[in-house]
This record gives C-alpha cells, structure tokens and sequence, in this order.
C-alpha cells in the first residue's frame, strides 16, 4: 500500500508539472499546423510507441471485448472531445483564460462522480453548493478578460469549457468501467482510438491541404508525444485507477495556477529591453530639455 501510495504521489506530480508545459507547446503547433491533424498525428504516433513497448514487456492485449469498447469511449471522450476541442480553442483563445476555464474539468469531475451510478458516496447537497460556488467562482475569474472573450470570440472559451466535461466525463466512467488490461495497454489503445478518431476528422474538414512542416510545428508534435503522452497521460491513466475521480480533477487546479505563471513569466520576458544607445539617446534628450528648460 506504501509502495502504491507513493507511485499515486509521482504520477500526481508528474502530471502537474508535465501537462502544464503542454498548452504552450499546443499553442505554438496550431499556428502552422491543423488543429484536428495535429492531435490526431500526436495521439496516434504515441499510442503506436507505447503499445510496441508495452507488448515488448510481455503485456497483453485485452481479451475481453467491454474492455475494447471501454478503451475507444474513453478515448474519444478524453482525447477526441477533451483534448480536441482545447487544441482547436487554442487557436484564438490566450493561456491565461485557457488556464481559468480548464479548472472547470474539476468542477465536472466531481459532478459527474457524484451523479453517475456507482460513486462511492452519495450526492448532497453540500455537494451541489459546493459546485455552484465553484461555477460562481469560475465566472467571477473570466470577467477579468472579458477583453479577452471579445477578441477571441465566444466559441473559443465555451469550446474549451465543454472540452473540459467531456474530458471528466471520461474520467468517471473510466473509474466505472475497470478494464482487465494493465496501464500501458489501456493508455496505448485509448490514444490508438482517440488519434484515429480526431484524424478521420481531420480529414473529412480537408486539413490535410494546410499541413505545414516546420520545425516549430514538428518540435511542438515531439514534445507532445514524449512528455504529454507517453509520460504525463500515461501517468495520468495510472492515477484513474487507483485514485478517487474527485482526488484526480485537482490536478487541474495546480495546472492552472502553473500556466498563469509560466504566462507571467513570459509576458515579462517578452518585454521590450532598452539598448545602450537607446538610453545614451534618451539621457542626451533629458539633458538638452533641462538645459532647455533653465535657459527659459
């Protein structure tokens, strides 16, 4: 149990530090690479690797077919519907509103947990207060930019926060439906079905003709791949299983606050530096105008 609880902890952080870094690298990739295509080649090419590696370990494929169908509805609401529609939002909407609106998959989590058949505790009303303050909470933080939801138009945030149910919806009945494969299987299949998925779809909006190879697009599907997927979903799949869906949705929390950092960081690194002779100019001018201003 020891040994459990500390892999729950590991897998808990890593999470949170890895998928935090995600939505910048999301970012960077939708703007010369299709939204739909790009999630789909990600998913796809991890759930590839990480199935040759976990069949290589002498796992095994599911033999049952519920646990076939369990992995492709959790895929598609995870991957295709969760993280699909954050990658398209992204496109207009800026990290800091992202970062405010995905701290509703919370919220979700423990709605769907305490209203989905099979919870291990009962709804009450303490709960559902507790969820509208939240939701109240939520509002009270995007009034802040509603600049933001000006420029970026409302289907960006309403994308990203209907992203977010679909994502905890997923989660829950995850937790709901026990598969008998292990970890590694689960989140290879479940990255298989929601990659092709999220593909085919971007096929059939014809974004296979606006595909750009650059070395930004390329490094951000890498990046991806590596930590996002193999490392962070698989971590996350992990946590599912032996953690309470109420426990796994704060995570997002601690996403949150992560992004609003790193933004603040990059915002002031992003500021304009003054050079050396730009100063010498501006002092020279400060002293013409106070010898200017004494002569008066």
């Amino acid at each position: 149990m020891a040994v459990r609880s500390g892999r729950v902890l590991a897998a808990y952080a890593t999470i949170s530090v890895v998928w935090g870094s995600t939505y910048l690298a999301i970012r960077i990739g939708v703007q010369e690479f299709p939204p739909a295509l790009f999630g789909g080649i990600r998913f796809l090419l991890a759930g590839a690797i990480l199935l040759c590696i976990a069949l290589a370990l002498g796992r095994q494929l599911p033999r049952r077919r519920r646990d076939w169908v369990t992995a492709g509805m959790v895929g598609v609401l995870l991957l295709t519907v969760g993280n699909g529609l954050v990658v398209w939002a992204e496109q207009s909407v800026e990290s800091g509103l992202t970062a405010i609106l995905i701290v509703t998959s919370a919220l979700w989590m423990a709605f769907f947990d305490a209203v989905i058949p099979g919870s291990e505790a009962r709804p009450t009303l303490r709960q559902a207060a507790g969820l509208l303050v939240g939701f109240g909470g939520t509002i009270l933080l995007v009034t802040d930019h509603l600049g933001n939801l000006g420029s970026a138009g409302l289907l960006g945030p309403v994308g990203l926060v209907l992203g977010a149910g679909s994502w905890a919806l997923g989660s829950v009945l995850s937790k709901r439906r026990p598969v008998e494969t292990g970890p590694y299987v689960n989140a290879a299949l479940q990255m298989l079905f929601g990659g092709a998925a999220m593909a085919l779809i971007g096929l059939l909006l014809g974004e296979a003709s606006r595909v750009v190879l650059t070395p930004a697009s390329v490094g951000a599907i890498a990046y991806l791949i590596v930590f996002g997927s193999l490392i962070a979903y698989t971590s996350y799949v992990y946590l599912l299983r032996h953690a309470a869906p109420t426990f796994v949705g704060t995570v997002w929390t601690v996403l949150a606050m992560g992004i609003v950092l790193a933004a603040i960081v990059w915002v002031r690194q992003a500021q304009p530096t003054v050079l050396p002779a730009e100063q010498a100019t501006g002092a020279q001018r400060s002293g013409s105008s106070m010898s200017s201003n004494r002569s008066h």
